[in-house]
């Protein structure tokens, strides 16, 4: 989905907010407080209380004359994170809960680790690579994307400016790089120092990059000693051809991770990298949230597994935190270090590579790897006031009113009930559709919609609504379409969407927050219709839910055709509902729904829910309504 994670089950939205320790202060016009970015425990003191050696431990970690310690850091999933900063709830972000301190997110915070690191180790000594997805994600890379397209302005993008100032060595490109267009993208490299990779991303048709697949760094790691030269090759996830198939569609395919590595890792080598990096947008489940027609979205273990001649691979994609993984290669039996920072910047992952010159060549022969949590120090002031202006900006944007509701609404209860907020989206869609297709021939087909509750803490308060309340319940950069489907196939698509509920008896007490995400399904794969009236029967198993179709107060016939509004991630494939990517497209004029719901809202004036809300669908067991 351009969503965060359309592509894993962990998309999770930041909704909850509140000041984090260090920020007890009052917020100034940006939210972020003096004393967030300038008071806590320093860098060096944080890390040291975390077991983080110091130079003088570095520096015998690998003992000899001919023997050196390099330190390889990495992040991944940025997605447009810079700042300690929930856009949401527009307060510092914070996912606290009882004993467990909340996170920290954002690059002002990732520099603070980075730059300590780099005074312990020697900056001579170190490197910083990127995963991927950095640019979409948060309000922020959507306002820089859209609202005022740095494209358009000449601008720099925040995070390129961020990235320039910490100096990056190599970033990899993420599926959500490609959200927003090439164009979009051939302009954001461009604002960037470090080299941007992605060996896998090729020109449709042919095996040839259409982005730099490597890039190899000579590190004078130690007088006398000849330099070490670390190669990094770049990966990015087959998923984009259908996450983005509207931007990459006979411009670019993405191949195969362990056949791409396969091929550039002897070419490295050759060229004289003694060490070799892989930095891949992909997870290491070896499985793919779509079907096998596409490689396997989550490769990164079968990389380290498969071609010979890798010392580290840094990974992302899943938003999961892994300190370490060590795997065999089952060609040489040599050991591949792999670790996987925690997604927005909560973790920096760190490798400690210790390296000999042996035989006229350096090589590894020990390595160790963990994570750091950046929530231990504060943000680097620095790297604030180097995007102040642009996160004010979009501050501004976020709390700006469209709109008065009649009455509050939440999503608290839209993953088992119909409710309001969440028909606000249908109502909208329908809309837009509608009036689109207004003097074609589709028009004369019904019109319905789907939406799925991406936020359950989202809610629209009684009186204004705001672009922020908006983008809390609308928190992907999706795109509206329009696709036919008939009576049968909107009823294949809602059993596939009703594997959501786990099989409930009919007198099993009533506990509906625990009845979801069967098979960790993510909420987002919740689709529901509006416009058609239909029954979930989750006593009953899997395939054999939905039930008393109707439209009009008429069944629904197999054959009967209907014009359907659907994002353009479920219209692409995302998720693997059935028949929708397969279907004939009558609408796509790239309008973001986040942008639809807020036009919509502004000419309006008013969001009264008596005049949208249709309880169309509900839960049953054995025929009787839960609620």
């Amino acid at each position: 989905m351009s969503e965060l994670s359309h592509h894993h089950p962990e998309p999770t939205p930041r909704w909850c907010s509140c000041a984090v320790p260090d920020d007890e202060a009052a917020p100034e016009r940006s939210g972020l407080s003096r004393r967030n970015v300038l008071v806590g425990m320093s860098a060096a003191g944080a890390l040291a209380a975390a077991g983080w050696p110091g130079a003088a431990q570095a520096a015998n970690a690998a003992p000899g004359d001919k023997a050196v310690t390099i330190t390889i850091m990495g992040t991944s999933d940025l997605h447009a994170n810079v700042v300690n900063w929930d856009y949401y709830k527009d307060a510092v972000f914070n996912d606290a809960r009882p004993g467990v301190p909340s996170n920290a997110v954002g690059l002002a915070r990732v520099a603070s680790v980075v730059n300590q690191i780099r005074a312990d180790r020697g900056r001579e000594r170190t490197l910083l690579f990127d995963a991927g997805d950095t640019i979409q994600g948060t309000p922020l890379g959507f306002y820089y994307a859209t609202v005022e397209p740095v494209t358009e302005t000449g601008a720099i993008h925040p995070v390129a400016a961020q990235m320039n100032a910490l100096e990056y060595d190599a970033v990899a490109l993420g599926n959500h790089e490609f959200n927003y267009g090439l164009d979009f993208l051939d302009n954001w490299i461009s604002q960037m120092d470090a080299p941007v990779l992605a060996a896998n991303a090729v020109h449709a048709g042919t095996k040839v990059p259409r982005f730099r697949p490597y890039t190899i760094t000579t590190m004078k790691v130690a007088k006398g000693l000849p330099p070490v030269r670390v190669g990094v090759l770049g990966l990015t996830n087959p998923g984009v051809v259908i996450w983005d198939k509207a931007n990459v569609s006979g411009r670019v395919e993405v191949l195969d991770l362990v056949e791409t590595a396969a091929r550039w890792v002897p070419v490295m080598r050759a060229e004289g990298a003694h060490i070799v990096i892989v930095s891949a947008h992909s997870g290491e489940s070896g499985t793919s949230s779509y079907g096998g027609d596409l490689p396997v979205e989550n490769a990164a273990k079968l990389v380290a597994e498969e071609v010979p001649g890798i010392d580290a691979i840094l990974f992302g994609h899943a938003h999961q935190e892994i300190p370490q993984r060590l795997v065999t290669n089952t060609a040489t039996g040599a050991e591949v270090i792999m670790s996987e920072p925690k997604n927005w910047g909560q973790r920096l992952s760190v490798f400690d590579l210790d390296l000999e010159f042996v035989r006229g060549k350096w090589g590894v022969v020990a390595h160790s790897a963990t994570t750091l949590n950046t929530n231990t120090v504060v943000d680097d002031p620095a790297f604030v006031a180097l995007v102040r202006d642009q996160h004010d900006a979009v501050v501004t944007y976020m709390n700006t009113p469209v709109a008065n509701s009649t009455e509050s609404m939440s999503a608290a209860e839209a993953c088992w009930k119909d409710t309001a907020i969440l028909d606000y989206v249908n109502e909208v869609q329908t809309a837009t559709v509608a009036a689109a297709v207004a003097g074609m021939p589709e028009a004369a087909l019904p019109i319905v919609s789907i939406a799925a509750p991406f936020n359950r803490a989202a809610s629209f308060p009684q009186g204004p609504v705001t672009i922020k309340d908006v983008a809390g319940l609308y928190i992907y950069d999706n795109t509206l379409m329009a696709s036919v489907l008939t009576g049968a196939q909107i009823k294949d698509y809602l059993e596939y969407s009703a594997k959501y509920f786990i099989q409930v008896a009919a007198d099993a007490p009533v506990a509906p927050a625990s009845w979801t995400n069967a098979g960790n399904t993510p909420d987002y794969n919740y689709d529901q219709f509006s416009g058609i009236d239909y029954s979930v029967d989750i006593s009953q198993p899997y395939g054999s839910r939905i039930v008393g179709m109707t439209y009009g107060n008429s069944p629904v016939a197999p054959d009967q055709q209907f014009l359907v509004a659907v994002n353009n991630y479920r219209q692409s494939g995302g998720g693997g509902f059935p028949h929708i990517a397969a279907a004939p497209v009558v609408y796509n004029a790239q309008v973001a729904i986040r942008e639809a719901i807020v036009s919509y809202a502004s000419a309006a004036g008013v969001i009264d829910p008596t005049t949208f809300h249709v309880e169309n669908w509900r839960l049953v067991r054995n025929g009787v309504p839960v609620f």
